[in-house]
C-alpha cells in the first residue's frame, strides 16, 4: 500500500476544505442564519446528504472554519519572531504584524463579528484551545523577562493583549470614512500600544 505524503491531502480532507470555503463565501454574503446547509451544499457541488458525511450540522461547519480558516498559523510565528531591544518594541512589532496580516484577511473579521454576534463567542473556546497552547509560552517568556510589570499571570497578558488587537480592529471599522478617521494621528497602531503598556495618565512628578 502506497504511503501517503502528510502535505497531499485526502479526497475527505478536499472535500471538507471545500464545504467550509463554500459555506464561509455564504456566511459573509447572507449571514449565518440565512444560510441553509441546502445552500451550502449546492455550492460546494454535492448532495445534500453527502455534506453530513463531513459535518453533522451548519453549527459545526463554522466551528470548522474559525479553526481551520484561523490566521493564527501565520500570525504565530511572526509573534514569536518578532523582536525589540526593549518590551515596547516587541509589543508594537508584534501588534503590527497581527494588524497587517489580518488586514490581508478582511474576512476573518467579519467571520469574528459573526461569531460575537450570533454565537455569542461560544466557538472561543475551541480556537483557544489550537491557539493558547502556543501563545502562552511567549508571554511567559515576557514576564519572566521582566520585573517591573504590574502583571504576572500570563493568561492575564494574553487576554489583554489579544482584547487590544480586536478593540483596534473593531474600532477601526466603526470610524473608517469618518472625521474621526482623519483625526487619528499617522502613528496611529504605535499609540495604541502605548496606551496598553502604559496607561492614559503621564507618570506622577
Amino acid at each position: 500500500m502506497p504511503v501517503r505524503k502528510k502535505d497531499v491531502p485526502t479526497k475527505g480532507e478536499v472535500t471538507r476544505l471545500a464545504i467550509e470555503d463554500a459555506a464561509m463565501e455564504l456566511f459573509l454574503e447572507q449571514g449565518y442564519a440565512a444560510t441553509s446547509m441546502r445552500q451550502i451544499a449546492e455550492s460546494a457541488g454535492l448532495a445534500l446528504g453527502g455534506i453530513y458525511n463531513h459535518f453533522k450540522s451548519k453549527d459545526k461547519i463554522f466551528e470548522g472554519i474559525i479553526i481551520d480558516k484561523h490566521p493564527y498559523k501565520k500570525i504565530l510565528p511572526a509573534i514569536i519572531a518578532a523582536e525589540g531591544n526593549t518590551l515596547d518594541e516587541f509589543f508594537k512589532n508584534a501588534f503590527h504584524l497581527i494588524i497587517s496580516e489580518l488586514g490581508e484577511r478582511p474576512e476573518f473579521v467579519n467571520l469574528m463579528l459573526i461569531e460575537l454576534v450570533e454565537f455569542k463567542g461560544k466557538h472561543g473556546s475551541v480556537m483557544l484551545r489550537e491557539i493558547a497552547p502556543k501563545m502562552l509560552p511567549v508571554f511567559e517568556r515576557v514576564i519572566k523577562s521582566r520585573k517591573d510589570l504590574r502583571v504576572s499571570s500570563p493568561p492575564m497578558l494574553m487576554r489583554s493583549f489579544i482584547g487590544m488587537v480586536v478593540s483596534y480592529l473593531i474600532t477601526e471599522m466603526i470610524i473608517s470614512n469618518s472625521m474621526i478617521s482623519k483625526l487619528m494621528p499617522k502613528n496611529t497602531e504605535d499609540a495604541y500600544v502605548d496606551i496598553f503598556l502604559h496607561g492614559i495618565l503621564k507618570e506622577p512628578a
